[in-house]
């Protein structure tokens, strides 16, 4: 074996691996719909398990779509408001936002009204001196300069004053947006956001870019130029939803489909740019997400997180060939001094953490804040903070007013935004929703609030829950692992929020070859092997462990390489732990009801006779309830009933060997 330097440790991840549960019934449905049996667990993890509701994922364009003027209620108002605008020749002006949706989303509309031959302008606020949103300095610039249409595009819902200001000044606003709703909607004239709609609608899921989409195909309709349009407006809309992290169902499953098939031919010359610069070469087949997600929407974000707005809104509006590579050339720029921000950054969050003597028992939450950090790229750090730790962040940055300003991200068992409102007082500004916020407050106010939110924290994380979680899908052995698998599987893109990549594991294998790479050395390449298969695998940001050489199980992506000509299967490991033996089936009667309990390391699981299976933790802090076909739900363990199976239980365990079958029915 090929070893790390002696200076690397000897670590494997602190993480909780929460396996699902192999289905009885994932045999029939993959011979129903022509899939491997492992590719069935996967969907029926996903909760569809009925082969009605299979096949209609599988195939999207099936699907019968309900016309969105009959899901949007203000839709209609909102194209005859604009419809009129064009006509009479009135300014109209979009306010926008500096991420990526909310510039695709504010791009995709200019190139609507400008090909309908509007007078359309638009203004998006300073992320660093300003925030996020409508403003009423915007809003009455607008109005000074003659305007008399405002649309909001991925934001607005919240604008009560600003929106309330404009309608003074006697603008017509249209509000279009994907946030959360907040108890009061501001006076807009018509306001379209899918949060207004039911959940089961196909539209509920669109990010800001995808209700730009919907009202410019409408409004371009009403001029019959929507045919021209589709196309430029249908790229826009993908790589804005993607690069968003909007869920990957509903219409936006059937349109990305679409539209990653277009984007490798793309005819605007911006993405053209764009795709080069990033090294995203065209070819005949589709895109897929993570050519999006790790190349192409990272070096949007890095202009809206450390540069200036214009340069993407002009690079996906240009008709300039030379302007549009010119324009690319500083979003490839501006994400290189991203990048290098957020590794500087990281490793010095990681130096305190680590001098502090980081311990999860003790920890339940980080709170970091320091001077000099650049704002626009702590947020990145804070994922990165709590992919590594497992607990919750919370990462600021002093302004020069005295007034920290931070970004948080929270843990599948933590409410980010319930935290914010548990330190209201606190507090100056603060936003957000359950997996993320910004927030503001008084230097002062930083040790008071770092001690409320550990006192918050644990009391909401059990110590089992401040760990990373991994949700894995299904076992594979390494003679499994294969291309042929990897192609079956992309019947299942796009893979994103809403519709998880499988992650697959294989225990009991060996690290036969380590090595540092990447420009910093903080990668691992592996050769991963078991009897006599082997196969590569990276680990990202491990470089600076060194992993034992044996009996390590391992969590995986399967991913394909391509490498002097040459097409192989790569694993992206993301998973490792000591092997460990599960307990052997046991079955027992409780009640009038059978059971039967197998346990691990680190969870139990007990099934029914009906095929429903309670996941337990081994703290019996925390557990989830899978029905057949179904997605797990949390479930209240503190219910006398289940209290009273799982002590039943528990007794049962502790005086059975682990590796033999006890029958007490």
């Amino acid at each position: 074996m090929t070893s790390l330097p002696a200076e690397a440790a000897t670590l494997l991840p602190e993480q909780r691996w929460i396996l699902a549960p192999a289905n009885p019934n994932a045999a029939e449905l993959a011979a129903e719909l022509g899939l491997p049996p492992v590719l069935a667990q996967v969907l029926i993890n996903r909760g569809l398990g009925a082969i009605a509701e299979a096949r209609n994922y599988l195939q999207p364009e099936q699907q019968e779509l309900p016309d969105p003027r009959e899901e949007f209620e203000d839709l209609v108002e909102s194209v005859l408001l604009l419809e009129e605008a064009i006509r009479q020749g009135d300014r109209i002006a979009i306010c926008g936002d500096y991420d990526a949706d909310g510039m695709t989303s504010t791009a995709l509309l200019l190139r609507t009204f400008r090909h309908l031959g509007a007078k359309a302008e638009y203004a998006i606020p300073s992320r660093m001196q300003e925030g996020y949103g409508i403003n009423e300095r915007i809003v009455e610039e607008f109005a000074a300069a003659g305007v008399r249409v405002v649309l909001t595009v991925d934001n607005g819902i919240a604008a009560q004053k600003p929106i309330a200001r404009a309608r003074e000044l006697g603008l017509t606003v249209i509000v279009t947006d994907h946030h959360d709703l907040p108890p009061e909607l501001p006076p807009a004239n018509a306001i379209l956001n899918p949060k207004l709609l039911p959940e089961d609608s196909p539209y509920y899921g669109l990010a800001g870019v995808g209700v730009a989409y919907v009202l410019a195909l409408c409004v371009a309709e009403q001029f019959e130029r929507q045919a021209e349009l589709i196309r430029p407006l249908l790229e826009l809309y993908t790589l804005g939803t993607i690069a968003d992290l909007a869920p990957l169902t509903g219409v936006n499953r059937r349109w990305l489909q679409r539209g990653l098939r277009l984007l490798p031919k793309s005819q605007l010359l911006g993405i053209q740019a764009l795709m080069s610069a990033a090294g995203v070469e065209p070819s005949n087949r589709s895109l897929k997400p993570e050519d999006i997600g790790f190349k192409l929407g990272p070096r949007i974000n890095a202009i809206g997180r450390i540069g200036d707005p214009q340069v993407v809104i002009e690079l996906l509006t240009t008709e300039d060939r030379d302007r549009a590579q010119e324009l690319a050339q500083i979003c490839e720029a501006t994400n290189r001094e991203r990048q290098t921000l957020c590794t500087q950054i990281t490793e010095e969050a990681i130096a305190i953490v680590e001098a502090e003597g980081f311990n999860n028992r003790q920890t339940a939450v980080l709170v970091l804040a320091q001077p000099d950090w650049h704002h626009g790229v702590i947020g990145i750090v804070a994922s990165r903070l709590v992919e590594r730790y497992g607990v919750p962040v919370f990462i600021s940055t002093c302004e020069d007013d005295g007034h920290l300003r931070g970004s948080a991200r929270g843990t599948p068992e933590f409410d980010v935004f319930a935290a914010l409102e548990h330190c209201r007082d606190l507090l100056g500004r603060f936003g957000g929703h359950r997996a993320a916020g910004g927030f503001s407050l008084p230097a002062e106010n930083l040790s008071a609030w770092r001690s409320r939110l550990q006192a918050f924290a644990v009391d909401c994380l059990p110590l089992d829950c401040r760990r990373p979680a991994l949700n894995i899908d299904a076992e594979l052995s390494l003679d499994q692992a294969s291309l042929d698998l990897f192609e079956q599987q992309q019947q299942l893109q796009p893979f994103g929020i809403g519709n998880n990549e499988p992650l697959y594991w294989t225990q009991n294998v060996a690290v036969l070859e380590q090595r540092r790479i990447g420009q910093n050395q903080d990668h691992l390449k592996l050769t991963i092997g078991r009897g006599s298969r082997a196969i590569s695998g990276l680990f990202w940001r491990w470089g600076d462990r060194e992993l034992p050489s044996d009996r390590l199980d391992i969590a995986y992506y399967l991913r394909e390489n391509f490498w002097n000509d040459r097409r192989e299967l790569q694993l992206e490991i993301v998973g490792l732990r000591a092997t460990q033996t599960a307990s052997q089936p046991i079955t027992f009667l409780y009640g009038d009801r059978t059971y039967q309990i197998t346990a691990t390391a680190e969870n139990w699981y007990l099934t029914n006779s009906e095929g429903a299976v309670l996941r337990i933790s081994n703290d019996r802090q925390q557990g989830f309830l899978q029905q057949p076909n179904q997605k797990p739900q949390p479930i209240d363990l503190q219910h006398p009933y289940l209290q009273a199976l799982i002590q039943t239980a528990a007794k049962i365990l502790s005086t059975s060997p682990i590796d033999s079958q006890l029958s007490l029915v």
